[in-house]
């Protein structure tokens, strides 16, 4: 078994199909690709994938070789970025990500804790969806991350805040007038929910409206907040989100707390436990900081 064998099943797995995959990711030609993955399955001894006229579907034994797959091309990945590092070792480096909209909170509290190392250490920030900034951590692109708990990327997690989801609504929407939102208020509004892009806090949304019994139209799905916002005032639907969007609202939408238990979901600064930097341990060794940050918001 080759690394190409790795990475050929993979992308076909996220394509969920095998023309595509060969077409826009590997550049390679469909009956080349199916032969390395027929290779691959006959290494493994179990087929991986359920062949269609609709495409390619992961059988039992294809979701549990993904998960190490990505795990295997996720480690060579941090090598290299490893060995390219200590191959230029000019000035120490930490490379910040962020789920979007958080660094408006979390860069400066930090930069607050790394604020006796700054004048020697070079640090670069970005912001992304929060898969993504898992995969760049598993990958070694990032040295730590504030995003959701992503499973199979094998990565470590410490939690900074726990935050409550608001709803987000019209401003001049009739729930508008009232201080919270009691769980029968959703019963048949329009839900602005989220795509898989975002699968934790799609899954504590579901979680949630299934325990509540709330039964409401679910018409559209969008992957960022800028598009919830957009939807919500433009279809008067309601949205689920974390309560730092309550930051970033326009004038058109306002946010609401939810009446009694209502979800509430993590925000974690993750780490690749394989990362030697020596900036990130410093880093890590300080994490308690922003937990205390943390835990004063929340009081």
């Amino acid at each position: 078994m080759e690394l190409r064998h790795l990475r050929y099943f993979v992308a076909v797995a996220e394509m969920g199909s095998l023309t595509d995959a060969a077409e826009h990711r590997l550049f390679t030609s469909q009956p080349s690709l199916s032969r390395q993955i027929r290779d691959l399955e006959d290494e493994v001894g179990a087929p991986l994938f359920i062949r269609s006229a609709r495409g390619v579907e992961l059988t039992s034994a294809g979701r549990a070789f993904l998960d190490h797959a990505r795990v295997v091309l996720a480690q060579v990945d941090a090598a290299v970025e490893a060995a390219r590092r200590a191959a230029q070792p000019s000035k120490p480096t930490l490379a910040l990500g962020f789920l979007t909209g958080t660094e408006m909170t979390w860069l400066p509290k930090a930069m607050q804790v790394l604020r006796d190392d700054l004048p020697s250490i070079d640090v670069t920030v970005s912001s992304d969806y929060s898969a993504d900034l898992a995969d760049a951590l598993a990958r070694g692109r990032l040295d730590a991350a504030f995003l959701r708990q992503e499973i199979g990327y094998g990565l470590e997690y410490r939690v900074v805040h726990r935050e409550p989801l608001v709803v987000l609504m019209p401003n001049d929407h009739r729930l508008a007038a009232r201080e919270r939102v009691r769980p029968e208020d959703f019963t048949g509004e329009r839900l602005v929910g989220v795509t898989n892009k975002s699968p934790v806090l799609a899954g504590i949304i579901e979680t949630y409206l299934e325990q509540a019994h709330i039964s409401m139209l679910r018409e559209h799905g969008v992957d960022n907040l800028a598009g919830a916002m957009s939807l919500v005032a433009s279809t008067r639907g309601l949205s689920l989100m974390p309560a730092y969007a309550t930051n970033l609202l326009p004038w058109s939408v306002v946010s609401r707390p939810i009446e009694g238990d209502g979800p509430s979901i993590d925000l974690v600064v993750g780490y690749n436990k394989t990362n030697a930097s020596p900036v990130l341990k410093r880093f890590l060794a300080r994490l308690d900081e922003l937990v205390d940050e943390g835990r004063a918001g929340r009081d």
